[in-house]
């Protein structure tokens, strides 16, 4: 029984926003405000260790007991910009599945700060614990299964060494596809839910699956176009007038040291186009899961 099309879900996100362009523009709007605010802080806080650590990679042999001691210096304003990253990914999803679960909701974009988005927010946390004691498990149980296979020796052991590791990510990859409809389930039934989406998505991994691939590789093929016609204008206008195409590539890598030394015209404007393709990518990306949730929901609810 198909219950949705994994073409359709995989889409949605490019309906969302081209039907509603004026939420694209303030979800764009919304991460430029954010790119500006965390390289203020990882500047202001940091910047002279951030210039550090590029310094000690770039060099001809990485110096990377430097790197781990400016790192180390770093923790304290990553205390600071890992949270607010969290939260504000959380605010992004909440709002892409308002926009697809309740599209009438549409004030401010459909952008909020409140208990959804705080749930998805303890969602995320909970769920490192979780993949990490997942990630264990399969990782020990594969090992086993190695060292015995071991036990073989020659072209064998190797042929079942590769067969138990690809049986290992095929393991997490299915988990991770039965699993995936945690976050909106906990943003719909506003509660935290971890595992119902196992419940929810049996049969439906192969359909789940194709959706996530067709998004991930629109996105992708869009993102790399975007890049490549961006560095293309802006490598244009710079030699036009009279700089050189390492002047262009400075937009990709600004100089740390300072605010002023950083927020150039070519970072700025680097900024606010990536903000566009950051907000499209989130559209994209969670869209598939909240149709997905919508058409199981539904199915639910009529064999009930």
């Amino acid at each position: 029984m198909k219950l949705f099309s994994p073409t359709d879900a995989a889409l949605e996100g490019f309906r969302l926003t081209r039907e509603r362009p004026r939420v694209l523009l303030a979800w764009a709007i919304f991460q430029f405000v954010l790119s500006l605010a965390t390289a203020a802080i990882m500047i202001r806080l940091g910047g002279q260790h951030l210039m550090a650590i590029e310094s000690a990679s770039s060099s001809g042999a990485a110096d990377y007991e430097t790197m781990m001691s400016e790192f180390k210096d770093l923790a304290p304003v990553y205390a600071i910009i890992l949270p607010l990253g969290l939260v504000m990914m959380s605010i992004m999803t909440a709002a892409v599945y308002r926009a697809v679960l309740a599209p009438s909701d549409a004030r401010l974009a459909f952008l909020r700060l409140g208990a959804d988005e705080l749930r998805l927010a303890a969602l995320k946390v909970v769920f490192i614990f979780v993949w990490a004691g997942i990630a264990f498990v399969v990782v020990f149980l594969a090992g086993a299964a190695a060292a015995l296979a071991g036990v073989l020796g020659g072209a064998a052991s190797r042929f079942i060494g590769v067969g138990i590791g690809l049986f290992a990510v095929g393991i997490m990859l299915m988990v991770a596809v039965r699993l995936s409809l945690a976050p909106v389930i906990t943003f719909a039934e506003r509660r935290i839910s971890v595992f119902e989406s196992w419940k929810l998505t049996r049969g439906m991994f192969w359909p789940l699956l194709g959706a996530y691939v067709l998004a991930v590789a629109a996105i992708a093929v869009i993102g790399l176009l975007g890049m490549v016609i961006f560095s293309a204008v802006t490598s244009a206008i710079v030699v036009a007038g009279g700089g050189t195409l390492a002047d262009a590539g400075a937009a990709f890598n600004p100089d740390a040291t300072s605010l002023a030394s950083y927020f150039t015209g070519r970072t700025i404007a680097y900024l606010a186009f990536a903000g566009v393709l950051t907000a499209l990518y989130y559209a994209v990306i969670t869209a598939p899961g909240a149709v997905a949730y919508r058409a199981l929901m539904k199915a639910r609810d009529e064999a009930a």
